[in-house]
C-alpha cells in the first residue's frame, strides 16, 4: 500500500476517488435485469428454471427448488460439532442484540377526547437472499444469520430464504443447518436476479414475500432496486469498505490485517488508514506487503488495494475524524488510545469498532450487531439492517364529537388554503349533522 501525505493535492484527489468510487451499472446491465424480471413475472417457474439450468445447476427442475426436510436432516449429519457450537454462539448473540431493537405500539391521550398512537406490526413474510459464494464452496453462513435474526425478532411469521444451488442442484450443508437453526421457514435453490423476481412476484413454487433483505452481485442489487416499491427492500449495498483511524498506540500488524480483511472481499473493496503518525503509516504499509503474500485471495486483495486503497498521514486526529465523517464508511475502526473519547466526534458510519482488540471481522460473525451495512457514503442517511426493516408503523386516530368540534375550525381553515373543499366538507357535515 502506498503512503500519502494528506496535505498534498494528489493525496486528496486519491482519497476523493476512493470515496466516490460507488457502483456503476451500465445501460446493458439494466436491460438484462429488466428482461429477467419481465420473464419471471410472465412465465414464473418456467423462467426461473431456465435461468437456473443455464447458470447454476443444469439438471435442477422447479419440482426440486424447495429444500426438503430430508435434505436438512442430511445436512445436519454432514457438519461438525465445532461448527454447531460456533453457530449457536453467533445466533444467541445476534438474536439478543436484535431483540433489544424491538419497537412497541403506543397510545397517547393527552388531549381530551382524542386518541392518537402508532401500531407496530411485522410484515407477513420476508425473503432473505444469500449469495452463492464460489459455487457454494465458501458458504456465507453469517449472511443467513444477519438476515433471519432481525426478521425473527421482529415477529415475521414466514421467513423464506433463496440461495443459488451448486452445480449438482444441492446447497452447502452449512447453509442449510444455519437456516434451520435461525428459524427460516422455507429454503429455495434459486439465485441472482431471477430469485429476487420470484420473491417479488411469486411463482407456482416460490411464494411472494413483502420484504427482501440480503446482499448480492450487481444483478441482485439491480433487481432489488428496480423492484423497490412493489416489495420492500433493506438497503442498496455496494462494495465493502473499511476506514481505520489510528494514533501512536496502534499496532501496525493489526492495522494491516484489518485492511486486508476487507480488501479480500472483491476488487472493488476499499481499505483506508488515516493516522497523524508517519511511523505508524510506514510500518503498516510494510506489514500489508508481508501479510498479503500469505493470503489465499491475494490477487483480489492486490487489485482492491491498488485501485481503492491508501494510507494517509494527516496533521491531527481532528482532521482524521473530520475525513471519517465525510467518508461515512461502512466499517470504521478507531484504533486509538481512548476510542470512546473519539466516539462523540463520529456522526456518520455504518458500524464503529472501538479499540485495538475489536477487529471488524468479529462484528461479521459473533459480536451481535448486523453486518449488513450502508456503503458508498450512505451511512449519512441510512442504517444497518435491523428489526425496523421488517416492521410497519400504522398511525391510529380517534376523535370524540366534542374533540372534533374543538379542532374542526383550524382543520377546515388549512383545507381551504390548500383548495381542498371536499376535505373541509367531510368535517363540516359532521358539525351540521349533530
Amino acid at each position: 500500500m502506498k503512503v500519502y501525505d494528506y496535505s498534498t493535492k494528489s493525496a486528496q484527489e486519491r482519497l476523493r476517488r476512493i470515496m466516490e468510487r460507488g457502483s456503476d451499472y451500465s445501460a446493458r446491465d439494466y436491460r438484462q435485469v429488466e428482461a429477467i424480471l419481465k420473464d419471471v413475472r410472465r412465465n414464473k417457474d418456467r423462467a426461473v428454471e431456465k435461468y437456473t439450468q443455464r447458470f447454476d445447476a443444469p439438471t435442477l427442475t422447479a419440482e426440486r427448488f424447495r429444500v426438503t426436510a430430508g435434505e436438512i436432516r442430511e445436512a445436519g449429519r454432514q457438519v461438525e460439532a465445532r461448527f454447531r457450537r460456533a453457530l449457536s454462539r453467533a445466533i444467541r448473540q445476534i438474536e439478543k442484540f436484535h431483540q433489544a431493537q424491538q419497537e412497541r405500539s403506543w397510545i397517547n391521550t393527552d388531549r381530551p377526547g382524542v386518541v392518537v398512537g402508532q401500531q407496530v406490526t411485522p410484515v407477513d413474510s420476508a425473503g432473505i437472499y444469500v449469495p452463492g459464494a464460489r459455487g457454494g464452496e465458501t458458504p456465507l453462513v453469517s449472511t443467513v444469520l444477519m438476515g433471519a435474526a432481525p426478521a425473527r425478532q421482529a415477529g415475521v411469521p414466514k421467513i423464506v430464504m433463496v440461495t443459488p444451488p451448486r452445480k449438482d442442484g444441492s446447497v452447502n450443508p452449512h447453509l442449510l443447518v444455519a437456516a434451520d437453526k435461525a428459524g427460516v421457514s422455507e429454503i429455495y435453490k434459486v439465485g441472482s436476479a431471477w430469485a429476487i423476481a420470484a420473491l417479488a412476484y411469486g411463482t407456482e413454487t416460490i411464494p411472494k414475500v413483502d420484504m427482501i433483505a440480503g446482499p448480492g452481485n450487481k444483478f441482485v442489487v439491480l433487481a432489488k432496486k428496480m423492484l423497490s416499491g412493489r416489495v420492500g427492500i433493506d438497503i442498496i449495498a455496494g462494495p465493502s469498505e473499511i476506514l481505520i483511524v489510528a494514533d501512536h498506540t496502534a499496532e501496525p500488524r493489526y492495522l494491516a490485517a484489518d485492511l486486508l480483511s476487507q480488501a479480500e472481499h472483491d476488487a472493488l473493496a476499499s481499505a483506508v488508514l488515516l493516522t497523524p503518525v508517519r511511523q505508524i503509516a510506514e510500518r503498516t504499509a510494510r506489514e500489508v506487503s508481508a501479510q498479503l503474500s500469505a493470503l489465499s485471495r491475494r490477487e483480489t486483495a492486490e487489485k482492491a488495494l491498488t485501485a481503492y486503497g491508501g494510507i494517509f498521514v494527516v496533521d491531527t486526529m481532528e482532521t482524521a475524524l473530520s475525513i471519517a465523517n465525510r467518508y461515512a464508511p461502512e466499517h470504521l475502526e478507531l484504533q486509538v488510545d481512548n476510542p470512546f473519547a473519539c466516539l462523540g466526534g463520529i456522526r456518520h458510519a455504518g458500524a464503529v469498532f472501538l479499540g485495538r482488540y475489536t477487529p471488524e471481522p468479529i462484528g461479521d460473525y459473533v459480536a451481535g450487531p448486523n453486518h449488513t451495512l450502508p456503503t458508498g457514503g450512505c451511512a449519512r442517511f441510512a442504517s444497518a439492517l435491523s428489526t425496523s426493516h421488517f416492521l410497519k408503523k400504522t398511525s391510529l386516530v380517534y376523535y370524540s364529537r366534542e374533540a372534533l368540534r374543538a379542532e374542526a375550525g383550524d382543520a377546515m381553515q388549512l383545507a381551504g388554503i390548500e383548495g381542498l373543499g371536499a376535505h373541509a366538507n367531510a368535517i363540516r357535515v359532521r358539525l351540521e349533522g349533530d
